[in-house]
Formats: structure tokens, C-alpha cells, sequence
């Protein structure tokens, strides 16, 4: 079977596909899955080049959550049969073994693509937001908002009931947001503090959703709302933004970073509520995650090359050849 590995530190043409051994029968409490689809982010793109605050020993497998069915149930395992649908983690391999508890069950009748792809960032965008208290009503400004962690936050977003503006740098990515239901589209090229500002009545946006740092965060400063929370997504922009304590003073406002890993660690709970609410929403169809790229498994370099060259429209997915 095939695998995608990362061997030496780099870009994504240093990435090899190689046949590797098929990891065998499942054992006491462990399943086999058939990976069929698996969900590519930004993320694997800084792990690739060394960049990313976890370094896992070389080589590793690229990627991580993926969606499949059950190929072959190990002993002592009751909880799945054959030709169950699941996310498991994995990569970009073609069947992995692991435990049980480590597998989630799809309701059937999910998109196996929809499901590898909308985890990561629909776990992102639930968690920051809650850790925003965003309310009914408020406005929630979302950064990004083409990019996978950003278009789920304005999907999670509207069904909080919340009012979205979204930025984007294209007229083409804000017009696949506005389908996802943004109240206001903001081309973010010259600047958006104006922009809310008037949208707002000069009193700034109430949650910030910032997966881009850098310049974008200074500015999201000049139209914070009064009692507002900017949430501390990511550096997409190349580098982390340094918060000036004074602003934060003057606006009573607060600055929220956060990790989906912290997340698991400190209360796995919380975690498993969110991954539940998550799934009910999609297998009822209350969220729509966004697939703009299918890549072939032998040609996943080209999918991190999609993300580098920001031509990914929330989320490219890599599929079986």
C-alpha cells in the first residue's frame, strides 16, 4: 500500500510516496480502517518544513485525521462491525490499525470527504468561540474567512446567531463566503478598520477571529468593540502580532489564544462534547463544510502547494488514486 512521508525537513517536493508494508490484522481492542479521504491543512505545511511547535520525529506520515470504514474488528472489540464509517487518524496512508477508542463513528449518510475535512477547523472555530462567549447577536468580524479554519468559523458563527462580517483578499473567496451565509464581505487588500467601523456604527466588532496575526491583528485593534474579545487563532501572516496592552486597557478587551491540543489535554471532556455537537451538526446538515480541491494520494505535495499558494477555498482533501 502507499504512504506519504516526510524524510527530510523542507518543501512539499521533498516529500516521498513509497509502498510500505500493510500494517496487519488488528489485535486485542484495535480495528482496521480503509482510509478513503483525508483532510489537509496548513498545519501539515509547517510540519513539513520544521516550522510548527510540535516536531514529530522523522520520517512521519503526512497528515493526520482521515475517513474510511472499518476493514477488520481485533478481538474484545463490540462497538464496530465491518464496513462502519469512521474518522481515525493515520495520514496519508492507504489503511492503518489502531485502537478502538481512538475511532469515531459516522452517522451514515455522512460525506466521507465532508467528515475528513471539516474536524480540525469546525473543532477550531466551536472551541475559540465559546472561549469568546460569543452571543446571540453580536457581531463576530472573521479574518481569513476563505481559509478552512475561517469558513467554519463563519459557518459555526451564523448558527450562533451571531452577525458575521468576513474578510477575504479575493472577489472570488468572498463570494464562496457570502454562500456560507456572511452577513458583510470586507476585501481586506487596503485595509478593513473603516469598513467595520461603519458597518458597526463606529463601535467595533464584539469578537475578532484572527487566524492571520501580523498586520491584521494591529488593525483589528483600531476596531475592537468595547467589552470585545479578539481570539488568537494562528500566524498565517507570517508572523505572530504583538499586542499592545494599552489598547486592550483603553477598549476594557480582551486578547484569548487557545489550542484544539491544550484542549484535549486539559479536559478531554469538554473536547468529546464539542466533537459530538460537531457531528450532530453536519449529519443534520446545520453545517456545510466547503471542499474547493480533491488531490489524488500520490500527488499530496501538490495539495500543500494549494495551501501555500493560498489557491485552497476552505478545505482541500486528499482522496484515493
Amino acid at each position: 500500500m502507499k504512504g506519504v512521508f516526510c524524510e527530510t525537513l523542507g518543501t512539499p517536493d521533498d516529500l516521498v510516496v513509497r509502498e510500505i508494508e500493510d500494517p496487519g490484522r488488528p489485535g486485542e481492542g484495535e480495528v482496521a480502517v480503509d482510509l478513503e479521504v483525508r483532510g489537509i491543512s496548513y498545519t501539515d505545511l509547517l510540519m513539513v518544513a520544521g516550522r510548527y511547535q510540535v516536531k514529530p520525529d522523522l520520517p512521519f506520515v503526512v497528515g493526520g485525521q482521515a475517513a474510511g470504514r472499518i476493514a477488520e474488528v481485533g478481538p474484545g472489540v463490540g462497538d464496530f462491525e465491518r464496513g462502519d464509517p469512521v474518522l481515525a487518524g493515520g495520514g496519508c496512508v492507504e489503511r492503518t490499525v489502531t485502537r478502538a477508542d481512538r475511532v469515531t463513528r459516522l452517522p451514515e449518510g455522512v460525506d466521507l470527504a465532508e467528515a475528513a475535512s471539516f474536524g480540525a477547523n469546525y473543532a477550531t472555530a466551536l472551541y475559540a468561540l465559546q472561549r469568546g462567549r460569543l452571543l446571540v447577536g453580536e457581531t463576530l468580524l472573521v479574518h481569513g474567512a476563505a481559509g478552512g479554519v475561517g469558513l467554519a468559523a463563519v459557518d459555526v458563527g451564523k448558527l450562533m446567531g451571531a452577525r458575521v462580517i468576513a474578510t477575504a483578499s479575493t472577489a472570488e473567496k468572498l463570494a464562496v463566503v457570502g454562500q456560507m451565509g456572511a452577513d458583510h464581505l470586507i476585501d481586506y487588500t487596503d485595509g478593513f478598520r473603516e469598513q467595520v467601523k461603519a458597518l458597526t456604527d463606529d463601535r467595533g466588532a464584539d469578537v475578532i477571529y484572527d487566524p492571520v496575526g501580523g498586520d491584521v491583528f494591529d488593525e483589528s485593534m483600531r476596531c475592537i468593540a468595547p467589552f470585545g474579545r479578539i481570539l488568537i487563532v494562528g500566524f498565517t501572516g507570517g508572523r505572530p502580532a504583538l499586542a499592545k496592552t494599552n489598547h486592550l486597557l483603553i477598549k476594557d478587551a480582551e486578547a484569548i489564544g487557545f489550542t484544539i491540543g491544550a484542549l484535549e489535554r486539559h479536559d478531554p471532556e469538554w473536547a468529546e462534547r464539542n466533537r459530538r455537537t460537531i457531528l450532530d451538526w453536519l449529519a443534520s446538515g446545520r453545517i456545510h463544510p466547503y471542499i474547493s480541491h480533491r488531490v489524488p494520494l500520490s500527488r499530496t505535495a501538490d495539495a500543500l502547494k494549494l495551501i501555500a499558494e493560498r489557491k485552497v477555498i476552505g478545505k482541500v482533501v486528499v482522496v484515493n488514486d
